[in-house]
């Protein structure tokens, strides 16, 4: 079968199956990670550039439609974001420090599990970096599924059972993010549609992110695919946001960049976690399972009773920062679905950087000291 109807099979398969819902609880966009998951497992492949070029049409779409509140929100609770951030990932990496010392789980192999349970590629490759061992790859593939799917679930199962009233959270941050501002528009609109903005920030994304600073012990840090675009995405939408008419933005677009980026992101990264993935699981047991899910569980739910009692942030806030801290753009796109708002993205945006330094610094850190 070629690679165009493999693609389109498994989105077609995949959104029929995020359709089910069962007591108001659905998969969505992440139905197409399962069906993914089960095609690679049967050999199906998917090109490695389908994945990355979702992920950057994902985040790109996340900063432009973020950047406009993103720099104000932050400001005003940059304390929050930060230690959130920082949090999410030292949990998750005390875990996995927990798990080799306790449970006698080969580094590389365990560092892939954090990595796959908080959904880091970035992380994935400093890993493989910082252990030389491909074997990082497998932990990564055995933890990313659940890392996926518990964050998805989480974020739909908590509002429900605080029986959070989701139209009064979303008028609050509707309400923050429309704040009028003296806007005086100049130059010329190049594109009505908003590709040129796009194209821009994703452009200028990839190029940032590939450019790699040195950490001692010859290891190195970079944005990567993902960290570039979604910095010069808020950068483009805060810009248009402050009357630069070349950067417009059209909401539709975004919109559909934004989901259908997410598609292929999950499409490409499931193929490839489905590999040799039932052939580990018995060689290894399924106690890495377990400790996979560990690395995704606790730390949202220390996280989010933080961001509550501490922070005093709202809920749809307090669970952005969640899916940010987890660098989860699947379950940023599925928050996005449940509360019917784009503002939830603000949070994520402002939490997902410190993530990202985190989880990659954390992957060399454990590869190269422990």
């Amino acid at each position: 079968m070629n690679t165009f109807a493999v693609i389109f099979m498994i989105l077609t398969l995949g959104y029929l199956l995020g359709r089910i819902s069962v007591r108001g609880i659905s998969l969505g966009t992440s139905g197409v990670l399962l069906v993914a998951l089960v095609m690679g497992h049967y050999n199906f492949a998917v090109p490695g550039v389908v994945r990355n070029m979702g992920l950057v049409c994902f985040v790109t779409a996340v900063g432009v439609i973020a950047g406009p509140v993103f720099f104000e929100n932050f400001k005003q609770k940059a304390v929050a974001y930060m230690v959130l951030g920082f949090l999410t990932i030292t949990l998750g990496a005390a875990l996995c420090v927990f798990c080799i010392k306790v449970f006698g789980t080969p580094k590389a192999l365990c560092i892939g599990l954090l990595n796959g349970a908080l959904t880091s590629t970035p992380g994935l490759a400093a890993a493989l970096e910082a252990t030389g061992d491909p074997i990082a790859s497998v932990g990564y593939g055995i933890a990313y599924p659940f890392g996926v799917l518990g964050v998805v679930l989480f974020v739909q199962v908590l509002p429900k059972l605080l029986g959070t009233n989701m139209a009064e959270e979303v008028k609050t941050l509707t309400v923050q993010s429309d704040k009028p501002k003296n806007r005086k528009p100049f130059g010329v609109e190049i594109d009505p549609l908003g590709f040129f903005a796009f194209s821009v920030a994703a452009f200028t994304g990839a190029l940032i992110g590939s450019v790699k600073i040195p950490l001692p012990g010859g290891a190195h840090f970079s944005l990567g695919t993902s960290g570039g675009p979604l910095l010069t995405g808020l950068l483009v939408g805060y810009f248009y946001d402050r009357g630069f008419e070349c950067f417009k933005s059209n909401k539709g677009t975004l919109n559909a960049m934004r989901e259908f980026g997410l598609a292929l992101f999950l499409l490409g990264a499931g193929t490839d976690a489905g590999k040799g993935f039932v052939e580990v699981v018995q060689k290894y047991g399924w106690a890495l399972f377990f400790q996979g899910a560990a690395m995704t569980l606790l730390p949202m739910i220390v996280l989010f009773v933080l961001a509550k009692a501490f922070f005093k942030l709202s809920t749809l806030n307090a669970l952005g920062s969640i899916c940010g801290g987890m660098t989860s753009t699947p379950a940023l796109g599925t928050l996005i679905a449940v509360a019917g708002s784009d503002a939830v993205t603000t949070a994520y945006a402002a939490t997902y950087p410190v993530a990202l330094v985190c989880v990659v610094l954390s992957s060399q850190f454990i590869g190269v000291l422990m």
